[in-house]
């Protein structure tokens, strides 16, 4: 069976025709990268979750019992941590990105995640909470009621749970108090693209693309690297550095791929690109079935049923292993044809995908895939 799948899909890709290069695809620059210090903001804090139903964290728990009597000594109230003993309060981590144009009194989202050993956080809302940054200052508060998209609840032992009950968001729940200064150009006077991608075609493809639609006869942009495109704004735009940007933004240019194939083992996926190229390769695959059986009988002597009456026989396992190959093996023969071509033939045979992994891992070990081959 085998032998007659693979000699389908050499069939298949012997008939498979020279069809003409597509044309190549333009993308616009904003969609291949970003200006240099366009940068997201992480910040963190620390609070406490209250109007839980029972499901906060426990009497155990030292941090929580301390936040809460800190807590109330704000509002002029002593209490000892020890005498604390309410489970409606949870201690959490207030997680968040802060874009890099954020301005004063603009919200955003927050995630919240329990740090204790509370149940769940259904129902509850977050106390305010400062959020900082890794330099020490504060940049937002957040408050709010959670939406959590789970819920467990258990009684005798009996759990019905749906998601990760002790991870919830504020929608919104965040609001800048401190804005961040970003600043993508250089003193004002140049900007510096840097590719997603670092590839140095890409890069020079890039810098000649934008030099071709400012159409001012000078040279403006520079790769440096293959990552980075050094771009000079000239003194008429520097008045109106947004729409210099926006034009740059939006040059289209054909960017340079590499040839590469994914492949992930744990759930049998295979992605290229397919332009992919393979050399002349022959590929030989065998059958091998292997074949378990196991028979369970009981001993059982006649003498010594006589001597221990009422005691039951020794049950024996006999197990049988069978290996059988098959007498002619698959051929493949791969001459200029694409990964695409390959896996399709193979797809159309009934190969299944592990043995197409297994297949185009053996090709590239042959030196005839030209393609980086990264294994998830």
């Amino acid at each position: 069976m085998m032998a007659r799948q693979l000699w389908w899909a050499a069939l298949l890709l012997g008939v498979s025709c020279a069809c003409a290069a597509a044309p190549a695809e333009t993308i616009r620059i904003k969609d291949i990268g970003k200006m240099a210090g366009w940068r997201a903001n992480a910040l963190t804090g620390y609070g406490l979750v209250t109007g839980l139903a029972g499901t906060g964290d426990s009497s155990r728990n030292k941090t929580t019992r301390q936040s809460i009597a800190n807590m109330l000594s704000r509002y002029d109230l002593t209490v000892v941590a020890d005498d604390v003993q309410s489970r409606n309060v949870a201690a959490v981590m207030v997680t968040a990105s802060l874009s890099p144009f954020a301005r004063p009194g603009d919200a955003f989202d927050v995630t919240i995640t329990s740090i204790g050993d509370a149940r769940s956080l259904v129902g509850g809302a977050l106390m305010l909470a400062p959020l900082k940054a890794a330099n020490g200052q504060i940049y937002a508060l957040a408050q709010g009621a959670l939406s959590v998209g789970g819920y467990k609840y258990d009684m005798n032992g009996n759990v019905v749970q749906k998601n990760h009950p002790t991870v919830a968001s504020i929608p919104g729940g965040a609001t800048v108090e401190q804005g961040v200064a970003t600043d993508v150009t250089n003193a004002g006077t140049s900007v510096t693209f840097v590719l997603a991608d670092p590839d140095y075609t890409t890069a020079s493809r890039v810098a000649h693309a934008i030099n071709q639609s400012l159409g001012l006869g000078i040279e403006l942009a520079v790769a440096q690297d293959a990552s980075g495109i050094a771009i000079q704004i000239p003194e008429s735009r520097r008045s109106r550095v947004t729409d210099f940007l926006t034009a740059i933004e939006n040059v289209a240019v054909e960017p340079d791929r590499r040839a590469k194939v994914v492949i992930n083992e744990r759930t049998g996926t295979v992605v290229s690109g397919g332009d992919v190229r393979i050399s002349k390769v022959a590929v030989s695959q065998g059958d091998l079935k292997v074949t378990i059986m196991t028979e369970n009988t009981v001993s059982q002597p006649l003498l010594l049923i006589r001597v221990n009456q009422g005691r039951y026989g020794t049950p024996v396992s006999n197990t049988q292993v069978e290996v059988s190959e098959g007498a002619e093996t698959g051929f493949v023969a791969a001459t200029n044809n694409t990964v695409a071509d390959l896996v399709q033939a193979l797809t159309r045979t009934k190969t299944n995908t592990r043995d197409i992994i297994s297949i185009l891992r053996a090709v590239k070990a042959a030196g005839a895939l030209h393609a980086e081959l990264i294994v998830q």
